[in-house]
């Protein structure tokens, strides 16, 4: 075996660190050298974009509509980029990231192929030395997390796995060339957004598809279709307008009308009149935001569940099969919602079976398929469609500390704790993008990036100027606002089920409900009061 190197690399020196290379860190690079700071992304893949550049399994598509998920920063991107669909593919995506990466000269300030191990704050020198598994030597004063919220896959650790003959896949770590799985009998574990998009595209491939549902998810159609040259045109003219009301929106997507009365308020005839226009017109946002207390009133959200699941009942020619996919156990919305191209048809197919997996859990990946507690099933492969350590698995993963012997790890240890899900107390200069305790994964995310970041970077001035070299979230401050996410919470229906949200897909991760629903104007009213009061809740040194 030849001996270790013992080259030790020189230290390099940056303004801040940016650890990730999706849309968030990306964005950051792009703020901070406006500011005139000199800062480097680190990213583990061998390109850029994060969730989009991973996630490349077959039918892999945004739920937010293209013409809204995208940048707003630069007016001249947002009207010269030509989205071919209404919802963007994964590919095209990643075509978009790539361009605007390009169009503003932010790939030099990427490492790639560069995974972030350490992160180390020392109070004495208010800077941050971050390690990478290449050996890098990284020190900067600020270090800004841009590490995504669903980027750390979750493969199940199922007995017998290493024995199995086939090839075995996650949706979060695709090969690039794809798969071919014509002529295969193909077994898919999980029914979440990633298996209700890919398990038509697999279905119409395999000679056999067999899903494993643990939980029935529901999902509406996303009524994908070539972009309307008339939809674009409207939309790209008024995209000022647009981007502005967005804020004033609880999910931050403009261009649907709010909501003026309770679904109890309307009868029955016109309430499924309403439902069935949504379901025509496609997506989630429609729908969620048709009445006012969809997601607060157990009674209200029990009219749409029906609904859908009579769509289901409709659709899904076996009345067993139907029944299985028909959701019981959560409100409509309370997990995240799914958009599909024809998933319910699938299961109309002659080569294709659904198995309950909750009343006959998979015990054993055996060298030819697997075992459930019910019967062995032969299989060619298993696609592993069973989602990530979400929110807090990607920080979780870097031995983040300080020099007085504080660990995130283990602060986190009960559940995230967080100081308006943009730092967290004991962790000076560290700032966290769309972290737990914000809207972020329950809003349009790049709107969410496109803020946390501004604040950041106004933070960032506002330090320099005053000649402030340490900011750091005070624990009281970041205990009012667990508990106030705590309580906006349990207003609603989300805490019913047993969703990523509150980690309840980890085994033995601690279950609390993570991202504030509060809603985009009530969070950023807040985030804005806090820096006009001179960055209250925070010690400035």
């Amino acid at each position: 075996m030849a001996p270790k190197s013992t080259v030790t690399r020189p230290k390099i020196q940056l303004d801040a660190i940016v650890v990730g290379a999706g849309l968030g860190g990306l964005y950051a690079l792009h703020r901070l050298r406006g500011l005139g700071l000199k800062a480097r992304a680190f990213e583990a893949g061998d390109g850029i974009g994060g969730t989009w550049f991973w996630n490349r399994y077959p039918g892999a598509r945004c739920d937010v509509e293209s013409l809204e998920y995208s940048y707003s920063f630069s007016n001249e991107l947002q009207q010269e980029w030509k989205w071919p669909e209404r919802y963007g593919t994964q590919g095209e995506i990643l075509k978009y990231i790539n361009h605007v990466a390009d169009r503003f000269d932010l790939r030099a300030q990427v490492t790639l192929n560069t995974r972030v191990t350490t992160a180390i704050f020392d109070r004495k020198t208010n800077l941050w030395t971050v390690t990478t598994d290449k050996g890098d030597v990284v020190e900067a004063p600020y270090c800004i997390m841009a590490t995504g919220n669903l980027s750390t896959p979750r493969v199940p650790d199922f007995k017998g796995l290493q024995n199995f003959k086939g090839k075995w896949y996650h949706t979060g770590l695709w090969p690039k060339e794809g798969v071919d799985f014509s002529g295969l009998r193909v077994g898919v574990i999980g029914t979440g957004s990633s298996g209700v998009q890919m398990i038509p595209h697999i279905a119409a491939q395999a000679k056999h598809l067999t899903v494993f549902q643990r939980t029935a998810n529901f999902s509406l159609p996303a009524r994908n279709g070539p972009m309307e040259p008339a939809r674009e045109s409207t939309h790209k003219a008024n995209y000022p307008e647009r981007r502005k009301a967005a804020y004033d929106t609880p999910f931050g997507i403009a261009g649907h009308p709010p909501p003026t009365q309770s679904a109890l308020d309307v009868p029955e005839a016109e309430r499924n009149r309403a439902y069935e226009e949504k379901w025509k017109e496609g997506g989630s946002i429609s729908f969620l935001y048709g009445y006012t207390d969809l997601l607060t009133n157990k009674a209200s959200n029990d009219t749409a569940s029906e609904f859908v699941r009579n769509k289901i009942r409709g659709i899904v020619k076996d009345k067993r099969t139907a029944e299985l996919l028909a959701p019981k156990d959560h409100p409509i919305g309370t997990k995240r919602l799914c958009l599909d191209t024809n998933y319910y048809e699938t299961y109309n197919r002659a080569n294709v079976l659904l198995e309950d997996a909750r009343s006959a859990p998979v015990e054993e990946i055996t060298a030819n398929g697997l075992r459930t507690t019910a019967k062995q099933y032969d299989l060619d492969a298993i696609v592993f469609a069973t989602g990530f350590d979400a929110m807090t698995g990607a920080l979780n993963e870097i031995d983040i500390r300080t020099s007085d012997g504080t660990r995130l790890r283990d602060k986190w240890e009960g559940g995230p704790l967080t100081y308006l899900g943009l730092m967290v107390a004991g962790f000076p200069n560290m700032f966290v993008i769309t972290g737990p305790g914000s809207p972020g994964v329950k809003t349009q995310m790049i709107l969410s990036i496109e803020q946390h970041m501004d604040w950041i970077a106004d933070c960032l001035k506002h330090l320099k100027t005053k000649g402030y070299h340490r900011i750091e979230a005070e624990e009281k401050a970041e205990t009012e606002w667990v508990d106030h996410v705590n309580e906006v919470a349990h207003k609603t229906l989300y805490p019913l089920a047993h969703s990523w949200y509150m980690g309840a897909n980890i085994p033995g991760k601690t279950r609390v409900f993570m991202p504030y629903v509060g809603g985009v104007p009530a969070y950023k009213r807040k985030c804005d009061e806090v820096a006009a009061k001179g960055y209250e809740g925070f010690t400035l040194a």
